[in-house]
């Protein structure tokens, strides 16, 4: 059964955040101070989001991502996540971590059931690292991934938010990781959800990171796969990985766009930069799936057909990004 929205999509892809909390403050995802934690009241129980992630299968969602915030900082969560890899007609699920806690519970995460893992990572380089996350730790995050691959997850995807004067001169340096591991490096537009005044200096265009790798490798396309979101891939010929780009701001994909997401508060909306969103706890509450599927389908129909970032024109909101699940 396939999940159409009104403009053609076919949607199978349910962005579910499990907490706004995060053990790092990245500076592209959450202002530096002032930003007021949820009540532990208003985060959606483990129990509601099985419920909406068993209803959300039940009308064509295919692939669930769990994010936050920062997913593995929330207890219980290997609990969580072995009861919702049960859920009857899941295809894919997988999990979006900053790869902090890795090193320690990759194995529980693998046994879990999550199928693969999706890793932020900004900087190789100690001090860039930190200055991005406000004081992380990049060896951790490597040895998380090191961990990962030794508890049996496929090859990792690895998430790069290029920004322009802080880290865009590791373009290159993250591209090199593909040529001997089977990695899929993503170089991220940055997108400016905090309205920060020099966005626009900040951001780096797909177009631009893709002619500087271009100019020190030869660069084929490679396909996407079924499931997979809006990344544009090419390998380096001859290496044992891909690369990929996606680009919010200077090249739409919301044509392709086949999500929608609910965060932990359980306001579900149809694209991330929309400030439209209904929220489910009431049908939650009411233990009523039948509505609860309803409320689903009608985010789905409810999805715009592109976002407004590149209009100069419109408005947009600030917000921090762990209030949304990325």
């Amino acid at each position: 059964m396939k999940l159409l929205d009104t403009h053609g999509r076919h949607i199978n892809y349910l962005r579910l955040s499990v907490t706004d909390r995060c053990n790092l403050r990245c500076s592209y995802c959450m202002p530096e101070q002032g930003i007021e934690k949820l009540c532990h009241g208003d985060i959606l129980s483990y129990e509601d989001l099985v419920s909406v992630a068993r209803q959300a299968v039940a009308i064509g969602i295919e692939k669930i991502r769990i994010t936050g915030g920062e997913p593995l900082v929330r207890r219980d969560i290997i609990r969580f996540l072995k009861e919702l890899s049960a859920v009857p007609g899941l295809k894919q699920l997988v999990l979006t971590t900053n790869g902090l806690l890795l090193a320690e519970m990759a194995e529980d995460l693998f046994k879990a059931g999550v199928q693969r893992l999706n890793i932020s990572l900004d900087s190789l380089k100690e001090q860039t690292f930190a200055h991005i996350t406000r004081g992380g730790d990049v060896h951790r995050v490597l040895r998380g991934l090191d961990a990962a691959e030794a508890a049996g997850f496929p090859p990792h995807k690895i998430n790069m938010v290029v920004m322009r004067g802080i880290n865009d001169e590791e373009v290159l340096d993250f591209a090199a990781m593909t040529l001997e591991r089977p990695y899929a490096v993503r170089f991220i537009e940055y997108m400016p959800t905090l309205q920060a005044d020099n966005w626009r200096d900040l951001s780096v265009s797909g177009s631009e990171i893709l002619e500087r790798i271009g100019k020190r490798y030869e660069l084929v396309p490679y396909g996407s796969q079924e499931l997979s979101g809006p990344s544009r891939n090419f390998k380096i010929k001859g290496s044992a990985g891909s690369i990929g780009i996606i680009t919010p701001i200077s090249g739409h994909f919301c044509s392709d766009c086949n999500r929608i997401r609910v965060t932990s508060a359980g306001m579900a909306k149809g694209c991330l930069l929309s400030g439209d969103g209904m929220d489910l706890k009431p049908l939650l509450r009411l233990g009523d799936e039948k509505r609860l599927r309803e409320a689903l389908r009608q985010i789905v129909a409810g999805k715009p057909d592109r976002h407004g970032l590149d209009d100069n024109n419109k408005e947009l909101q600030p917000f921090a990004m762990s209030r949304v699940g990325g």
